[in-house]
């Protein structure tokens, strides 16, 4: 069996971070299986090389190898090609067409992507894990394969199940063996390496002096976060070997290339399901904000001239309609509340002041928990009702509803 360091050689695969071994060696491990394998990782992170050594490392390395991005096919279409379908079995089908289980007969199939699959398709993979047969399109007929199915997924599989995206049993089937990637913020140590081997290849690419870093665009590169992983970091050595004139490249000069979006400062992503819903349910926080900040000016304003007035009459009567506008309540409540305001001590006053602080300090967050809760109170817990009082989809309430524990 080949070692290690062969395999690497073999496939090109630079690094030596203990998670990229671990995952070579369990592939290593497991190619002279046909079990099936699910491989994970963030995107980018070079999850296709894997399948790639579990075939070759297989008695099935004479068969064929097919790698189908489950993720880049219709759904209207994906059944067709993974099963095939026969003449006339929809609209276009003008004959009778193989599918890749059928032409992958004896060999492997790595799907990648396999999470975007849709539900029905699914339970056509199922059947081919469990006893490996399959109907095509169209047809009655049942067909018997012989393939080893590698798949990959950078999505998480458990919320994916959670939310009815992703059959469990099919993951149990997928996942006798599941081998992870890291992604390359957790291999610091190979980052500057495959820089290394980029520069060098795009210099041969485009006959032109390699690039090199100085010592602190090292360790800038090393401490990035990669949110895009391997994929990212060898479009930035492209970039930098084509634009940059000068072959040593600076720090600053790195910085420049490398988006300032780390992990820290990510925008928020949101679905285009829930970006309507988002601004409807955005303009009612920005709306409540603002009647927040008039009122609480008129009440640092009654409060500033209380303090400094002598005549309590003068006050009164200069301040009562703002005194009105504030409390929202009759002019006889109103006359009630101004002859209780101007007994108010010297303490009260500050009192009253603290108050106002304290309704200043109010976040958006508990202005919006409090709306819900008011909401969901006044329709008797009814989400629809409520939703549609607040300007927001339901889903978008169910989701508050679990964020905010209700």
């Amino acid at each position: 069996m080949e070692t290690l360091q062969a395999i690497k050689q073999r496939f090109e695969i630079i690094g030596n971070s203990v998670g990229l071994n671990r995952a070579i060696e369990k592939a290593m491990q497991v190619s002279a299986t046909d079990i099936s394998v699910l491989i994970t990782g963030e995107s980018g992170v070079g999850k296709e090389t894997i399948p790639k050594i579990a075939h070759q490392l297989s008695h099935r390395k004479h068969s064929k190898f097919i790698a189908v991005n489950c993720g880049a096919i219709p759904d209207g279409t994906i059944d067709s090609e993974l099963f095939g379908h026969e003449k006339g079995a929809f609209t276009g089908a003008t004959k009778t067409r193989s599918g890749y289980f059928e032409v992958a007969d004896g060999g492997t199939i790595f799907l990648d992507e396999v999470g975007e699959l849709p539900l029905s398709t699914q339970v056509r993979l199922l059947r081919v894990l469990e006893n490996g047969e399959f109907i095509k399109v169209g047809s009655s007929q049942v067909q018997k394969t012989n393939v080893r199915i590698v798949a990959a997924t950078n999505i998480n599989i458990f919320e994916a199940i959670k939310k009815n995206k992703f059959r469990e049993d099919l993951y149990y089937r997928l996942s006798t063996v599941e081998i992870n990637i890291p992604p390359l913020r957790e291999r610091k140590e190979d980052i500057h390496l495959l820089f290394r081997k980029f520069c060098s290849d795009f210099a041969i690419k485009y006959n032109m002096p390699t690039i090199k870093l100085n010592d602190k665009g090292i360790r800038i590169l090393e401490n990035y976060h990669w949110n895009g992983n391997i994929r990212q970091l060898k479009n930035v050595a492209e970039q930098l070997s084509v634009l940059e004139k000068e072959r040593l490249i600076s720090d600053q000069t790195l910085l420049s290339y490398l988006p300032k979006n780390n992990q820290n400062n990510l925008p928020a992503l949101i679905s285009k399901d829930e970006g309507a819903s988002f601004n409807s349910e955005r303009e009612i926080l920005y709306k409540v904000l603002f009647d927040m900040k008039a009122d609480l000016n008129d009440l640092k304003k009654l409060t500033l001239e209380l303090m400094q007035t002598k005549n309590l009459s003068d006050f009164k009567k200069n301040n009562e309609k703002l005194i009105q506008k504030v409390y929202e309540e009759s002019s006889t409540n109103v006359e009630k509340e101004n002859v209780e305001i101007l007994s108010i001590d010297h303490k009260e006053k500050y009192d009253f002041i603290e108050e106002i602080k304290e309704i200043e300090s109010l976040s958006i967050h508990d202005k919006e928990l409090e709306l819900i809760k008011k909401s969901l109170e006044k329709h008797k817990g009814k989400r629809k009702f409520a939703a549609k009082e607040l300007g927001i989809s339901e889903r978008t309430l169910y989701r508050k509803i679990k964020q905010f524990n209700l």
